[in-house]
């Protein structure tokens, strides 16, 4: 039994490989042509897809080439050309970045100032070529941060401390006029350059603090002793004032005598009225009161 079983598997294989040979495959020729018009095909579409690049707006690009290095030509804004792999191009943003650096420096009194300074920087459109084979596109990590610090401590060096506070405009013109032309020497455009962070040590902040107090101490102390002088001004004043009022009245009295009695008559119509006016019944003596107008008679007579 496993002899005839042996037997009808072999037929059966058999079979299998006659069929296998009785199939027609497709001439060759047939085969090349379908294969190099796939190649072709594939050719024109990788080509057509990386032979045009875009520039945006705010950007310039320059171009690799592998036969002779980078070209000298800048490409503008638009939809330019290149051959595929054998060209690369090279984006750059040519719109002004900000900058913030921080810088640690020696004042001319010896005093230790934190200077921050803002920079508006970008590259010079027509240099990118020279920028990508000197610095490449990280030129503003390479430079920026080494001419901003060497400017800082050699403008902030001139200076005492005081003449970087009251003097802040001229420090800043300074520090544009020298770091604008370091930075032209690396292709470099600076549009715009301001201190944003100006500080001192802990012992000069002190001692700061220190001269405004005495300074507003010596203030007080010079209006107390003003503001004394025009009190005893003043007093001398109505003292004077007093004096010559006095003279006056003595004078009144020894020449008319009836001047007093006005004048008591004058004090007894103040005191009438504000007793009249008052909700209290009030009962005094006259002579106290100075009411008893029966004594001037014979004053007035006289």
């Amino acid at each position: 039994r496993d002899f005839l079983l042996f037997k009808v598997k072999a037929k059966h294989s058999a079979y299998k490989m006659n069929n296998f040979r009785n199939i027609k495959l497709p001439p060759t020729q047939l085969i090349t042509n379908v294969a190099n018009v796939l190649i072709a095909g594939s050719a024109l579409t990788y080509a057509g897809s990386n032979s045009l690049f875009n520039v945006e707006g705010g950007h310039r690009a320059i171009v690799f080439n592998r036969i002779v290095g980078i070209k000298d030509q800048v490409y503008e804004e638009g939809t330019h050309f290149m051959i595929p792999w054998v060209e690369r191009v090279i984006d750059y943003d040519v719109r002004a970045k900000p900058n913030m650096i921080t810088s640690t420096s020696g004042s001319k009194d010896l005093q230790m100032v934190n200077i921050g300074l803002r920079v508006l920087t970008r590259p010079l459109p027509g240099q990118l070529p020279n920028i990508y084979r000197t610095l490449g596109t990280d030129y503003a990590e390479r430079v920026l941060p080494s001419i901003i610090q060497e400017t800082l401590k050699s403008v902030v060096a001139q200076y005492n401390a005081s003449q970087l506070i009251t003097m802040r405009e001229v420090v800043s013109r300074d520090i544009r006029r020298i770091l604008t032309g370091r930075a032209l020497q690396f292709n470099i455009v600076l549009d715009d350059v301001s201190i944003t962070a100006l500080t001192f040590g802990k012992e000069y902040t002190a001692a700061i603090e220190a001269k405004q107090v005495a300074a507003q101490e010596a203030e007080r102390a010079k209006f107390v002793v003003d503001r004394a002088l025009q009190e005893k001004k003043s007093a001398v004043i109505r003292a004077e004032g007093e004096a010559t009022s006095a003279r006056l009245i003595g004078q009144a009295i020894s020449n008319n005598p009836a001047f007093l009695a006005l004048r008591r008559i004058e004090a007894a119509r103040d005191i009438s009225t504000t007793i009249a006016n008052s909700q209290n019944r009030v009962f005094l003596n006259t002579d106290s009161l100075l009411l008893n107008m029966a004594e001037l008679a014979p004053a007035t007579k006289s």
